[in-house]
């Protein structure tokens, strides 16, 4: 059974703008080819996932989808069916996450490769929080001399037979047709009539480079740094930028929501009722939190000032602590005696509390009648 965009999203059919651009954000960084490469299902499954946050963050197409489904929108102007190859959908998820097609090199005249280059790097939690140098390796295409970047021989270029010079093909969908980039000579009209022995074909050549990649403080991930002059180049000798794509691992303690830290941190029973002060770790090393007499289980407390340090502004996040009340496994003798006393001092008797005793009160008064 084939699955709804909502549920390829993982969301409720009612979720609101903001809850669909979170579930495109997660889904889409999980799913990434950079993050999965060679995985051929997860690049099916970014596709989807693409392909269901067009049309799902479109009010327009959304009602037309919500009423009638796929059908609804076929041949809607730029809607189902639109992406005409791969690289497409990498424009969708640039320009959400930064470094998009506004700010990338197109491809020039002739070229079939844009001159941005986009790469993955994974950081450890430590990395991102904290800023570092890492050095990356990648490789970069330089368009073909021999053929001047046409792929083919000489650089002798004829008609495309697929499209026979317009650039789009149509495509069949059910009773309506209707037009898709040509996958062979990708818009231009011309291909290539024999291969160019240097490139076989591609237009360009490969060549491995490597940089060091200077990581601000508090970087997450889905953001790019961007890296002048380190891109792909052209047939002119121009050469494009480097967006280096960052995936922050997780943390088994501190959890970061943007700049703040959530911790959950066991409070033994004696410290919450008596109101002590405990020393909760944090992302720098320790601070001492001061309880209220009484605190009680789940609840929140905020450190300010010991979150992570926002890449942009430089202000510094919060702490948010959150207390798990923990009571001991055994007690031995000299103890159990200690806390039926304790317990006496607070009014147990006969194994009642007062409190426990107004209720039992309460409950007899319905069979009096």
């Amino acid at each position: 059974m084939e699955l709804s965009y909502y549920e390829i999203l993982e969301i409720a059919q009612n979720a609101d703008k903001e809850s669909i651009k979170k579930a495109y954000r997660k889904l889409a960084l999980q799913y990434h080819p950079d993050r999965n490469q060679g995985d051929k299902e997860a690049e099916s499954k970014f596709k989807l996932i693409n392909e269901a946050y067009e049309i799902l963050s479109d009010d327009e197409k959304r009602a037309l989808y919500d009423r009638y489904g796929k059908e609804g929108l076929r041949g809607a102007s730029g809607g189902f069916g639109g992406f005409s190859d791969f690289e497409d959908l990498n424009d969708i998820f640039s320009s959400f996450f930064g470094g998009g097609s506004r700010s990338r090199k197109k491809r020039s005249q002739g070229e079939n490769f844009d001159l941005s280059l986009a790469i993955a790097l994974n950081l450890s939690f430590k990395e991102a929080v904290f800023g570092c140098k890492k050095e990356v390796e990648f490789s970069y295409k330089k368009a073909c001399q021999s053929c001047n970047a046409s792929g083919a021989k000489g650089g002798k270029l004829q008609t495309c037979p697929k499209c026979r010079g317009r650039g789009q093909v149509g495509v069949q969908q059910g009773f309506i047709t209707f037009a898709q980039t040509c996958p062979d000579c990708r818009g231009s009209g011309e291909s290539a009539g024999e291969k160019c022995p240097e490139c076989k074909g591609r237009g360009f050549d490969e060549f491995a480079d490597r940089v060091e990649v200077s990581v601000p403080e508090g970087i997450n991930s889905g953001m790019s740094l961007r890296v002048s002059a380190r891109g792909n180049v052209g047939k002119d000798g121009s050469r494009g930028d480097l967006f280096v794509k960052i995936f922050a691992a997780e943390d088994a303690i501190f959890i970061r929501d943007d700049e703040d830290i959530y911790i959950e941190f066991p409070v033994f029973f004696t410290q919450a009722i008596l109101g002590q002060s405990v020393k909760v770790p944090t992302i720098r090393g320790e601070a001492l939190l001061s309880l209220p007499k009484g605190a009680k289980d789940g609840q929140r407390f905020v450190l300010e000032n010991e979150g992570v340090k926002d890449v942009r502004s430089s202000r510094i996040g919060r702490q948010i602590v959150q207390i798990a009340i923990k009571f001991p496994h055994t007690i031995n003798e000299e103890q159990t005696k200690l806390l039926e006393q304790l317990g006496e001092s607070f009014g147990v008797q006969d194994g009642v509390h007062q409190e426990q005793k107004g209720l039992f009160e309460k409950i007899a008064t319905w069979f009096k009648g």
